[in-house]
């Protein structure tokens, strides 16, 4: 019996690469705000010592995957260089940087770009560090990419003149669609999307309209692809609050939100339930509220808690989920990524692929166990 196991995403930088991506944003930050032409700089040396720099570190990370056993590898998010929900639009000329400020945990309070005029239109798209990782990679890549939702808020709520919000929407949705379809077609294992902004509409709108509203706009966008392509689309929902105060679980807890989110049309959801205070709970909401067709990945290793866990105790995480979820529908996977900004200090990388070791191990003896059982 095989047990599908598969990462989030990020992982924690090489010092070499934060110090030359701070050196980086430094020298744009002066350049912007310069009255006077800058002392001329290498431009090209500088930006091909950053690519050679970005290379190796995907390249090493995803040799550490597959060191580590991992089935199913990402690239550790080493090439997104603003943060992991304004890479698409990063440099787009029609944006400012004062848009919708973000309230996050430990100081990375961090503001959204504000569409300034039309149209929307993605800078990048993630097949781009897709097909970068997979020159490297022995074993299926996943790619995450963010949520049509979350890029929403780049939307001021004062409009923009002869582009109404409906417009917007509208490119929006085929933008994210676009950008899905081009990983499927450039070989993706999955295409997660990460939905981190649910937690933070539970907690700006404790009635649920503004969640609502969200899953609406991403299933706009769901609804694009085939039965076939959704088994291959699923969604990640971090625990976190998103100011990372107790008061933020008081609001909404993470298995209030659950009911509505197995409401999008994607076929795998990525959940944490390590770190959760209330595991049952999240795992009784499971078993009654996900659909027949939606496989779930449930975090078995916590990345907040610098403590690496043993195989056993992944292990017997996977054995309890296993009472609640069917097994041919059950996965599991990291509560969250392990540096969703690249400067995170919290955890190094040694933990990080220490973590994922004991991900893989316990899920190959759950699954032994569960199998000689059946």
């Amino acid at each position: 019996m095989m047990i599908p196991t598969e990462p989030i995403g990020s992982i924690p930088r090489p010092p070499a690469l934060i110090a030359a991506l701070r050196e980086a944003a430094g020298r744009s930050r002066r350049a912007g705000a310069a009255d006077v032409q800058a002392e001329p700089q290498p431009e090209a040396l500088v930006d091909a010592l950053l690519d050679a720099l970005l290379d190796d570190a995907v390249r090493a990370t995803i040799a550490e995957f597959e060191a580590a056993g991992a089935p199913v590898i990402s690239d550790g998010e080493q090439a997104k260089v603003e943060n992991f929900w304004s890479y698409p639009v990063h440099g787009a000329p029609n944006t400012a940087p004062d848009g919708f400020r973000i309230p996050l945990a430990h100081g990375h309070g961090q503001r959204m770009p504000r569409l300034v005029r039309g149209p929307f239109r993605y800078q990048r798209y993630a097949d781009d560090y897709l097909r970068a990782a997979r020159r490297h990679a022995t074993r299926p890549v996943k790619q995450a990419v963010i949520s049509p939702s979350a890029l929403s808020l780049m939307y001021p709520a004062e409009g923009i003149p002869g582009y109404p919000r409906e417009q917007f929407l509208e490119d929006l949705v085929r933008e994210h669609e676009t950008e899905v379809r081009r990983c499927l077609e450039a070989g993706a294992h999955k295409v997660q999307i990460d939905f981190a902004e649910a937690r933070l509409a539970m907690q700006l709108d404790p009635g649920g309209a503004l969640l609502a509203s969200f899953i609406d706009l991403n299933n706009l966008a769901l609804g694009r692809f085939s039965s076939a392509q959704r088994a291959l689309i699923g969604v990640h929902v971090s625990a976190t609050g998103w100011t990372g105060a107790p008061q933020d679980d008081a609001v909404a807890s993470y298995a209030d939100l659950l009911p509505a989110l197995f409401e999008l049309r994607a076929g795998n959801f990525y959940l944490a339930l390590a770190g959760s205070p209330e595991p049952e709970r999240v795992l009784r909401t499971i078993r009654a509220h996900a659909r027949p067709d939606q496989r779930i990945f449930v975090g078995v290793t916590d990345p907040r808690d610098p403590q690496v866990e043993s195989a056993e105790l992944v292990r017997d995480r996977v054995l309890r989920a296993a009472e609640y979820i069917p097994l041919d529908r059950l996965g599991t996977t990291d509560d969250a990524g392990f540096a969703p900004f690249f400067d995170d200090a919290g955890i190094s990388r040694a933990t990080a692929f220490a973590k994922i070791r004991a991900r893989v191990e316990g899920t190959r003896l759950a699954a032994a166990i569960l199998g000689a059982a059946a």
